[in-house]
């Protein structure tokens, strides 16, 4: 551990974190999953859970947090802690006054936003419709929390301050855990000689466990304010300079933000039209894949973008294309192989976890297995759109968010009726995969040098077919263990084995980062 570079130490710690957050998520949907299936009711649950993401998404969530962290981490490092914490309240004031709000408005106009033809579920018949707007307003209060609690991750973030920031998922989830276990079931869970209470709530519980996860998730990270000496401000400091820089890269961020969120709703406005389950089927294979999407490409890029900021500060343009360079030969190593090999061993998974019947763990696998091909495209912006704001320039991410959301419609319009969900995933995939691309194209312009990433992903291919290959020969021929979940996991361990033998100079890049 002593000749791993502070960063990639970093990485290793959300990485594990990360692990630990998926572990319980697994754990969180196998709860979700035997309870509810690919139901009509979780179908409203999934549903209602897009407008206030959205909200919490375009203030303190993604837009903030990327706008923020390079200008906090400027203060930070030529004018101090104490100015920085000045800053961070104004923003936070800021946002959690706009936070509430548009919650407010979004509570009175829930009904059309739901059940308009370009609402969230057109398709869903008006019982279901009802509930949505139900658990939609109950939602707001969580993302009302989520506005502090987002901001704080960043703040702790600039501060290079990481811990806390990864242990507040993990906090959520224990959150959601016990809305799952306790608040929606029932009848009640027992453990031996202990037998939990069953409160009966059904999906109203788990809003009630996301709830009490946001409250987790905002406390856990208290302890990183005390230690980092954070002091309150009040006011929004409209006129200084630093939130006039956060407000000027936030607008641009928040129109990505709305583009990216747009393709959710439209998701499940596409999907609220097919059988009942599939807005589930969707929510579900989204998790699937932001399993290993989580733990590489988001642990790369939220330890990179401090470090991104500190060097597009200091105009450090070569070395910073270093960083980008390997954040991405690590990520083409590792997403390639994952896609196919996690794809081949999936089945049994869905299976055995989710514990769902054959027909609906196929329906799941099938659109599991289309995202999982799209993480390299997901991976590769997650960097590429820190890069840029890191350089303080989110004109690009703007754009690419636009098609993104243009493309996805498109695609979808055209794969959902044949393909049914599984075609929706796909337009997803195809969408993120060229905004990768474009995004590529400008940042190579952008520091006039060019980011290989070719070698690394003719190698993850490589690694991929080698690992499949093996993966595939292990799910036919080993003998099935504990209803074919462990023969599955053994496939995976050797497949992956097997393609790191081929991507080892990349994952070499990780560990130099």
């Amino acid at each position: 551990m002593k000749n791993l570079s502070r960063l990639t130490k970093v990485s290793l710690l959300l990485a594990v974190l990360f692990t630990v957050d998926k572990a319980l998520g697994i754990l969180r949907q196998m709860l979700i999953g035997r309870q509810f299936g690919l139901s009509a009711e979780y179908d409203v649950f999934n549903a209602a859970n897009n407008v206030p993401d959205m909200l919490f998404m375009l203030i303190s969530g993604g837009a903030l947090a990327i706008a923020f962290i390079p200008v906090l981490s400027e203060v930070l490092t030529l004018e101090g802690r104490e100015k920085a914490w000045r800053v961070f309240s104004h923003v936070l004031n800021l946002a959690f006054v706009l936070t509430a709000l548009i919650a407010i408005v979004v509570a009175i106009f829930a009904r059309p936003l739901v059940s308009s033809r370009i609402g969230i579920a057109p398709g869903f018949t008006p019982q279901q419709i009802e509930l949505t707007v139900q658990l939609l307003r109950l939602n707001l209060i969580a993302t009302l929390i989520f506005a502090v609690s987002g901001l704080v991750m960043s703040g702790l973030q600039a501060n290079q301050h990481f811990l806390f920031p990864a242990l507040a998922p993990i906090f959520f989830d224990f959150g959601q855990i016990f809305g799952a276990l306790v608040l929606a079931p029932s009848e009640p869970y027992r453990f031996g000689p202990i037998t939990l209470p069953a409160f009966g709530l059904g999906v109203r519980g788990l809003v009630y466990g996301v709830i009490i996860g946001a409250l987790l998730h905002l406390l856990i990270q208290v302890p990183g304010l005390v230690k980092h000496k954070f002091r309150w401000n009040p006011g929004f400091g409209l006129k200084t300079r630093e939130v006039k820089s956060v407000l000027r890269l936030m607008g641009p961020r928040v129109i990505s933000m709305f583009f990216i969120q747009l393709v959710f709703i439209m998701r499940d406005n596409f999907a609220s039209r097919l059988n009942p389950g599939s807005v589930s089927a969707l929510t579900y294979g989204y998790w699937i894949m932001q399993v290993p999407e989580t733990l590489i490409g988001t642990a790369i890029a939220t330890a990179i973008l401090p470090t991104l900021a500190e060097l597009a500060s200091g105009n450090k343009l070569a070395e910073l294309r270093e960083k980008v360079e390997k954040a991405g030969r690590s990520m083409l190593a590792l997403t390639i192989p994952i896609a196919i090999i996690a794809g081949i061993v999936l089945y049994p998974f869905v299976q055995r976890v989710l514990g769902m019947d054959p027909i609906d763990t196929q329906r799941v696998t099938d659109v599991s297995r289309v995202f999982l091909l799209g993480i390299i495209g997901h991976s590769l912006v997650e960097v590429f759109v820190r890069t840029f704001y890191a350089l303080q320039n989110p004109k690009y991410p703007l754009i690419g968010a636009a098609g993104v959301f243009v493309l996805f419609v498109g695609f979808a319009a055209i794969f959902w009726q044949p393909l049914q969900a599984a075609g929706i995933a796909l337009a997803d995939g195809l969408a993120f995969a060229i905004q990768a691309a474009f995004l590529y194209v400008v940042l190579n312009k952008t520091l006039r040098e060019r980011i290989l990433l070719l070698p690394a992903f003719l190698r993850g291919v490589a690694g991929a077919l080698a690992g499949g290959a093996v993966a595939f020969l292990a799910m036919r021929f080993l003998p099935s263990i504990g209803g074919g979940l462990v023969t599955a996991l053994l496939a995976f361990v050797l497949g992956i084995g097997v393609a790191a033998l081929l991507v080892l100079k990349d994952l070499r890049e990780l560990v130099s980062l």
